[in-house]
């Protein structure tokens, strides 16, 4: 295994920035040396330039400034840093607005939209295309040959829908070419015999809107692939003109982490570098730290996984606080270094910000920034800011390296559409996101570093894949597993999986469907438990290996009769008393394991601490990790990085194993080292033997 090459060959050290917005201060561009010198100070040598600039781009239709712009790139360059430049289309300005209404969305009540917000734009509209992509071409001419130019900033946060005229024929035309333009194979697959819905005429079909359907459940899903394509077509006409231009030059948007609009495994393929924005709420009294913590990780290793693995990039978050959550909590000292180090142990090459310096005016004019409304440095934030910056121009050594874990969980964004979707089970309690960031944590916990993947990604290179709630099974998927398993695999699902196709039809008979085979179980009903129900699975006491005795279940509790499969554990109470609630099935050389109810935390942890022994997983460090506290690791195959990290309000101590030299303080570390609340060290093990992952 070798590191991938960084982000730019222009600068070869992790990217530290912010989102940079000079064009809200033209009437006073004496600031704008005033930010040079304060991004020295910082230690910032990135910022993503011109995202909501098209109003001082071009004023009037077809008369374009770039002069400001051109200074601004030059200052950058000239102060040995870089322009992560973006393209404007995620606000266009009132001229557009005014003279195009047709360029403004649509709702689902089919209300258009006044001009206003971000992303209240049509994707379909041949105008919006044009103009974005005339504005594209001009940026991509005038700084293709720019020395700070690094990285292209395709728009801003993509997201939204558009129910105009336009998109409902798109959407018609994007069904023929699914359906092969046969109306019977669309009608199958929607099953539009219910409530007489069947179509005679394309004309007929309308996407889903709360004045017309709703309960037609592929017509749901399909609405929802179709903004996805047509967002991803959207920006793939946004690059056009950059691809011809500046082919070198790496293009990124930014994701929403788990955002359900759009399946980021389909847009992932369309950019060179994967880059999401991060809006913990830290310090909040619903979650420990630890907890959060934890949910945070999971989503870094969605975006590390989305390119099989390439580091990708935090494009945005805040030094400081927010100003748009319930409670707006600032940072605790010491917990600016740890959440950003945080990503980077999780893939990350770099660490920026929204925003650089405080807007004057409008609804982020409270949002945190490194630079605050009083403009100088002399700030406790900008203070951790300009520290993270030091701690990371002594981590060349970890830019571009990644982890090839032995563990998967699948996260898939059409499973999560389906279930949402679903009249079925506790309608408040589906949880299919907490349910896997349930099962993540417990290898979190260890340390034990994990891809979430989707069902089409390849499982052959794991030890365990884990399946929870895997409600859609796609085409192929189920062999896939099986040979998965059949080759000495480890596969785990649960309850509420194998249920349905990629186009929301129940499997016939019986559940888990195409899973059924390799869990060796059938599922024959699903009890919905109220919060004050009790019961609990209990393994027999003759148990020769795993978890032994009681755990308590809640929520969800699957009726599975053990066909092949060996029963591990049963239920305690209620009728099903004694009926199967964990089962192992050996298939092949491997073996498939079926949790048939919601458990507590402790029994998730139990049962993977199990496997983590028997399979010997990767672990960052051989070492037991204390409450709160999570090892990362990142490697180029030879050298071993391990990012030690405190999530919590307490002092630890742990006893190593091995000896290890701290990659910011210089010092060796061996035996027991203490980590203060909200610590964090970078820790690159000493072994006399080079290291072969």
């Amino acid at each position: 295994m070798e590191s991938y090459p960084p982000i730019s060959n222009k600068c070869q050290h992790i990217l530290h920035g912010a989102d940079y917005n000079p064009d809200q201060w033209i009437e006073t561009p004496e600031i704008w040396d005033e930010d040079m010198r304060l991004m020295k100070l910082a230690g910032c040598n990135a910022m993503s330039v011109g995202i909501f600039a098209w109003s001082a781009l071009e004023p009037e239709e077809g008369r374009y400034e770039f002069g400001w712009l051109d200074t601004i790139m030059d200052k950058l360059a000239e102060n040995q840093a870089y322009a992560i430049l973006a393209t404007p289309s995620g606000a266009r300005p009132a001229w557009l607005s005014q003279k195009y209404p047709e360029v403004l969305r649509v709702g689902p009540t089919r209300t258009r939209n006044l001009h206003g917000q971000r992303h209240n734009h049509c994707y379909t509209s041949p105008v919006y295309r044009q103009k974005t992509e005339e504005i594209n071409r001009r940026l991509a001419q005038r700084y293709k040959d720019h020395p700070a130019l690094i990285v292209w900033h395709i728009s801003n946060e993509y997201g939204g829908e558009c129910h105009c005229r336009l998109c409902r024929e798109a959407f018609r035309s994007w069904l023929k070419k699914k359906y092969d333009n046969n109306l019977d194979n669309l009608n199958r697959a929607w099953w539009t015999g219910f409530w007489s819905h069947r179509y005679t005429d394309w004309s007929q079909i309308e996407p889903p809107s709360p004045i017309g359907e709703t309960s037609v459940h592929g017509l749901n899903l399909d609405w929802k692939r179709f903004v996805t394509d047509q967002t991803i077509d959207f920006f793939k006409n946004e690059i056009k003109p950059i691809r011809e231009l500046t082919p070198d030059i790496p293009v990124t948007t930014n994701f929403m982490g788990t955002y359900t609009g759009l399946d980021y495994w389909k847009f992932a393929r369309e950019v060179d570098i994967v880059s999401w924005d991060n809006y913990p709420s830290w310090h909040s009294d619903g979650l420990s730290t630890g907890e959060l913590a934890s949910k945070i990780s999971f989503v870094h290793d969605i975006n590390r996984s989305l390119k099989g693995g390439r580091p990708f990039m935090l494009m945005e978050s805040t030094p400081s606080l927010v100003n748009w959550q319930q409670v707006n909590k600032l940072k605790r000292p010491g917990m600016h270094m740890l959440s950003s180090l945080q990503a980077v142990a999780h893939g990350s090459d770099t660490v920026q910000y929204f925003q650089w310096r405080k807007s004057r005016g409008s609804s982020e004019k409270l949002h945190g920034a490194v630079v605050d409304h009083c403009g100088h440095e002399n700030t406790r934030v900008f203070r951790e800011v300009a520290e993270l910056g030091a701690v990371l121009k002594k981590l060349d050594c970890v830019l571009g390296t990644t982890v090839k874990p032995q563990v998967a969980i699948i996260y898939d964004w059409e499973n999560r559409w389906a279930i949402d979707d679903a009249q079925a089970l506790r309608r408040d309690k589906k949880d299919y996101q907490q349910t896997c960031e349930n099962h993540y944590r417990a290898f979190w916990k260890q340390g034990v570093p994990v891809d979430v993947i989707n069902m089409d990604c390849d499982f052959s290179g794991y030890k365990l894949l884990i399946a929870p709630m895997l409600y859609m099974v796609r085409p192929g998927v189920a062999e896939r597993i099986e040979s998965f398993v059949k080759e000495g695999g480890v596969f785990v699902t649960t309850y509420f999986s194998g249920y349905v196709d990629e186009n929301d039809l129940c499997f016939l008979g019986g559940f888990p469907g195409p899973l059924r085979n390799v869990t060796g179980i059938w599922a024959e009903e699903v009890d919905s438990l109220y919060d004050s129900d009790k019961n609990a699975l209990v393994f027999s006491p003759n148990g020769s290996s795993g978890p032994a005795g009681e755990y308590a279940v809640h929520t969800f509790c699957e009726l599975i009769h053990a066909e092949t499969a060996d029963i591990l554990a049963v239920y305690k109470s209620d009728f099903y008393a004694g009926r199967p609630a964990l089962t192992k099935n050996s298939f092949g050389c491997g073996r498939a394991y079926y949790i048939a109810a919601r458990t507590e935390n402790r029994f998730l942890d139990d049962f993977y601490s199990y496997l983590i022994d028997t399979l010997d997983l990767l672990k960052a460090i051989d070492c037991e990790l204390p409450e709160g506290v999570t090892a990362q690791l990142r490697t180029d195959g030879k050298r071993r990085f391990v990012f030690l990290m405190n999530f919590s309000e307490e002092e630890k101590i742990l006893d190593l194993q091995g000896i290890y030299t701290e990659r910011i303080t210089g010092e060796e570390l061996l035996e027991r080292i203490s980590l203060s609340p909200y610590g964090v060290k970078i820790m690159e093990e000493v072994n006399d033997n080079d290291y072969q992952y």
